[in-house]
């Protein structure tokens, strides 16, 4: 799926944890957030390959997920997407992830995620529908502190 430039824009840009919607093994849905980058029309994660959440999305790959700030203009994107699960990639993915958050690997975080025992796994999302919103005019005159972060169209 080719997404609109803007919002392309907007997930390469922003820096906040992605929520992931998902269905857990008995039926309910369930809400994470983790750290996220996009690449190639695709949102990539890591996290341990003995996280719930990775048995919930082999067991259903149909997930939601949203990329939004708490904070005023109230913006995002939000969408549906098929989960995929990449264990060999689960610590590049991550290394990556590192850098983008953190800002590298030479920090107590990071060295702890890195060395951990169970090894990571990588989910790829691939978006099947994508909505985006931006409220920045509609909030223009409410608005104490402007925030400059870039919103999708």
């Amino acid at each position: 799926m080719k997404l609109e430039l803007s919002i392309e824009e907007y997930l390469q840009e922003t820096k906040i944890p992605l929520r992931l919607s998902t269905t857990t093994t008995s039926g309910w849905p369930v809400v994470l957030s983790l750290w996220y980058l996009y690449e190639e029309g695709a949102l990539y994660c890591a996290t341990s390959q003995n996280a719930k959440v990775v048995d919930y999305l082999m067991n259903e790959p149909r997930c939601g997920f949203e990329v939004a700030a708490d904070r005023p203009p109230y913006c995002g994107v939000r969408g549906r997407a098929l989960a995929q699960i990449e264990a060999d990639a689960g610590l590049e993915i991550l290394e990556r992830l590192l850098v983008r958050y953190l800002g590298g690997i030479e920090n107590k975080l990071a060295q702890g995620l890195l060395n951990r025992t169970i090894p990571e796994a990588a989910i790829r999302l691939k978006p099947q529908s994508v909505y985006s919103w931006n409220f920045t005019d509609r909030m223009a005159d409410s608005l104490v502190h402007q925030n400059t972060k870039i919103c999708p169209g």
